[in-house]
Protein backbone atom coordinates (compact mmCIF):
# COMPACT_ATOMS: atom_id res chain seq x y z
CA UNK A 1 0.00 0.00 0.00
CA UNK A 2 1.49 3.80 -0.87
CA UNK A 3 0.68 6.04 1.82
CA UNK A 4 1.66 9.36 0.18
CA UNK A 5 2.63 12.45 3.13
CA UNK A 6 1.72 15.26 1.51
CA UNK A 7 1.27 19.21 1.39
CA UNK A 8 2.34 22.82 -0.10
CA UNK A 9 6.54 23.28 0.63
CA UNK A 10 7.13 24.15 4.47
CA UNK A 11 4.16 21.82 6.10
CA UNK A 12 6.93 19.51 7.27
CA UNK A 13 6.34 16.47 5.34
CA UNK A 14 10.22 16.08 5.18
CA UNK A 15 10.82 16.77 8.92
CA UNK A 16 8.25 13.94 9.94
CA UNK A 17 9.14 11.53 7.26
CA UNK A 18 12.51 11.34 8.15
CA UNK A 19 11.06 10.49 11.96
CA UNK A 20 9.19 7.88 10.14
CA UNK A 21 12.45 6.48 8.33
CA UNK A 22 14.71 6.48 11.33
CA UNK A 23 11.96 5.39 14.25
CA UNK A 24 9.94 2.75 12.64
CA UNK A 25 9.51 -0.10 10.15
CA UNK A 26 8.47 1.83 7.33
CA UNK A 27 10.07 2.03 4.20
CA UNK A 28 9.65 6.06 2.74
CA UNK A 29 10.97 7.12 -0.38
CA UNK A 30 11.77 10.93 -0.49
CA UNK A 31 10.28 11.48 -3.74
CA UNK A 32 11.31 14.68 -4.79
CA UNK A 33 15.64 13.36 -4.17
CA UNK A 34 14.48 10.54 -6.24
CA UNK A 35 13.08 12.62 -8.77
CA UNK A 36 16.51 14.86 -9.07
CA UNK A 37 19.10 11.71 -8.42
CA UNK A 38 17.16 9.40 -11.09
CA UNK A 39 16.55 12.60 -13.55
CA UNK A 40 12.94 11.39 -13.42
CA UNK A 41 12.41 14.83 -15.27
CA UNK A 42 11.27 16.09 -18.68
CA UNK A 43 12.44 19.71 -18.41
CA UNK A 44 14.07 22.17 -16.17
CA UNK A 45 12.03 25.23 -15.13
CA UNK A 46 14.60 27.99 -14.36
CA UNK A 47 11.93 31.11 -13.65
CA UNK A 48 10.40 28.51 -11.07
CA UNK A 49 13.40 27.39 -9.44
CA UNK A 50 12.41 23.15 -10.41
CA UNK A 51 12.31 20.72 -12.18
CA UNK A 52 8.69 18.78 -14.01
CA UNK A 53 8.75 15.51 -12.69
CA UNK A 54 7.61 13.21 -15.51
CA UNK A 55 5.02 11.69 -13.17
CA UNK A 56 4.60 8.07 -15.60
CA UNK A 57 8.55 7.89 -14.90
CA UNK A 58 8.22 8.63 -11.76
CA UNK A 59 5.31 6.46 -10.83
CA UNK A 60 6.98 3.07 -12.47
CA UNK A 61 9.84 3.68 -10.49
CA UNK A 62 7.81 4.30 -7.28
CA UNK A 63 6.01 0.50 -7.91
CA UNK A 64 9.49 -0.75 -8.36
CA UNK A 65 10.95 0.09 -5.47
CA UNK A 66 7.46 -0.10 -3.06
CA UNK A 67 7.00 -3.10 -0.59
CA UNK A 68 3.97 -5.21 -2.19
CA UNK A 69 2.70 -6.27 0.95
CA UNK A 70 3.33 -3.31 3.80
CA UNK A 71 3.00 0.19 3.76
CA UNK A 72 5.10 2.48 1.86
CA UNK A 73 5.47 6.23 2.91
CA UNK A 74 5.98 8.42 -0.29
CA UNK A 75 7.57 12.17 0.92
CA UNK A 76 6.46 15.12 -1.47
CA UNK A 77 3.87 17.61 -2.49
CA UNK A 78 3.25 15.13 -5.52
CA UNK A 79 3.24 12.15 -3.50
CA UNK A 80 -0.94 12.11 -4.31
CA UNK A 81 -0.78 11.49 -7.43
CA UNK A 82 1.02 8.48 -6.79
CA UNK A 83 -0.34 6.83 -3.35
CA UNK A 84 -3.52 5.01 -2.62
CA UNK A 85 -3.87 6.87 0.93
CA UNK A 86 -3.00 10.31 2.15
CA UNK A 87 -1.91 12.52 4.63
CA UNK A 88 -2.02 16.14 3.76
CA UNK A 89 -0.15 18.31 6.05
CA UNK A 90 -1.48 21.89 6.35
CA UNK A 91 -0.31 25.05 7.87
CA UNK A 92 -1.68 28.78 8.04
CA UNK A 93 -0.42 30.57 5.40
CA UNK A 94 1.48 33.21 7.66
CA UNK A 95 3.70 30.58 9.31
CA UNK A 96 4.40 29.32 5.97
CA UNK A 97 5.72 32.10 5.04
CA UNK A 98 8.08 32.40 7.72
CA UNK A 99 9.45 28.86 6.80
CA UNK A 100 9.50 29.44 3.10
CA UNK A 101 10.88 32.70 3.49
CA UNK A 102 14.04 31.38 5.80
CA UNK A 103 14.51 28.78 2.62
CA UNK A 104 15.70 31.40 0.53
CA UNK A 105 12.57 30.91 -1.76
CA UNK A 106 11.73 34.01 -3.99
CA UNK A 107 8.55 36.27 -3.30
CA UNK A 108 7.19 34.74 -6.45
CA UNK A 109 7.55 31.72 -4.96
CA UNK A 110 6.65 32.08 -1.84
CA UNK A 111 3.20 33.58 -2.96
CA UNK A 112 2.65 31.33 -5.11
CA UNK A 113 2.75 28.48 -2.54
CA UNK A 114 0.77 30.43 0.29
CA UNK A 115 -2.21 30.69 -2.44
CA UNK A 116 -2.11 26.85 -3.09
CA UNK A 117 -2.06 26.49 0.77
CA UNK A 118 -4.83 28.94 1.00
CA UNK A 119 -6.91 27.21 -1.86
CA UNK A 120 -6.73 23.95 -0.53
CA UNK A 121 -4.89 23.23 -3.81
CA UNK A 122 -3.48 19.99 -2.60
CA UNK A 123 -6.36 18.46 -0.45
CA UNK A 124 -8.40 18.91 -3.86
CA UNK A 125 -6.06 17.50 -5.64
CA UNK A 126 -5.82 15.06 -3.29
CA UNK A 127 -9.89 13.89 -3.35
CA UNK A 128 -9.48 13.51 -7.30
CA UNK A 129 -6.42 10.54 -7.09
CA UNK A 130 -6.93 9.02 -3.54
CA UNK A 131 -9.30 6.62 -2.11
CA UNK A 132 -8.68 7.98 1.69
CA UNK A 133 -7.93 11.55 2.68
CA UNK A 134 -6.48 12.36 6.00
CA UNK A 135 -5.46 16.53 7.10
CA UNK A 136 -3.46 17.16 10.06
CA UNK A 137 -2.82 20.72 11.16
CA UNK A 138 0.89 21.13 11.82
CA UNK A 139 0.96 24.98 12.00
CA UNK A 140 1.23 24.98 15.86
CA UNK A 141 2.17 21.59 16.74
CA UNK A 142 4.89 19.82 16.84
CA UNK A 143 7.43 17.34 14.69
CA UNK A 144 6.61 14.42 17.66
CA UNK A 145 3.06 15.65 17.13
CA UNK A 146 2.52 14.82 13.90
CA UNK A 147 4.75 11.89 13.62
CA UNK A 148 2.63 10.64 16.48
CA UNK A 149 -0.47 11.50 13.97
CA UNK A 150 0.84 10.05 11.02
CA UNK A 151 1.33 6.52 13.31
CA UNK A 152 -2.03 6.51 14.44
CA UNK A 153 -3.08 7.04 10.60
CA UNK A 154 -0.99 4.26 9.33
CA UNK A 155 -2.10 1.74 12.57
CA UNK A 156 -5.53 2.36 11.44
CA UNK A 157 -4.70 2.15 8.07
CA UNK A 158 -3.42 -1.33 8.76
CA UNK A 159 -5.93 -2.18 10.92
CA UNK A 160 -8.63 -0.98 8.24
CA UNK A 161 -10.12 1.69 10.35
CA UNK A 162 -10.14 4.49 7.96
CA UNK A 163 -13.64 5.25 8.79
CA UNK A 164 -12.18 6.34 12.25
CA UNK A 165 -10.06 7.72 11.32
CA UNK A 166 -11.81 9.42 9.09
CA UNK A 167 -13.71 11.59 12.08
CA UNK A 168 -10.60 12.55 13.81
CA UNK A 169 -8.41 13.38 10.17
CA UNK A 170 -11.38 14.79 8.35
CA UNK A 171 -10.55 16.31 4.89
CA UNK A 172 -11.66 19.62 4.88
CA UNK A 173 -11.32 20.45 8.49
CA UNK A 174 -8.40 23.43 7.49
CA UNK A 175 -9.77 26.42 6.01
CA UNK A 176 -7.53 29.49 5.44
CA UNK A 177 -9.69 31.56 3.00
CA UNK A 178 -11.02 34.10 4.81
CA UNK A 179 -7.62 34.30 6.87
CA UNK A 180 -5.57 34.68 3.62
CA UNK A 181 -8.35 36.34 1.15
CA UNK A 182 -9.76 38.75 3.83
Amino acid sequence: MLVGITGTPGTGKTSVTELLENRTQYRVIHINELIKKEKLYCEVDNERDCVVADMDLVDRRVREMASTDEITVLDSHLSHHLADSVIVLRTKPEVLRERLQKRNYSTEKVEENLEAEALDIILCESAEWCDNIFEINTTSQSVERTFNDILNILDGLVRGKEKELADRYRPGSVDWSEEFFG
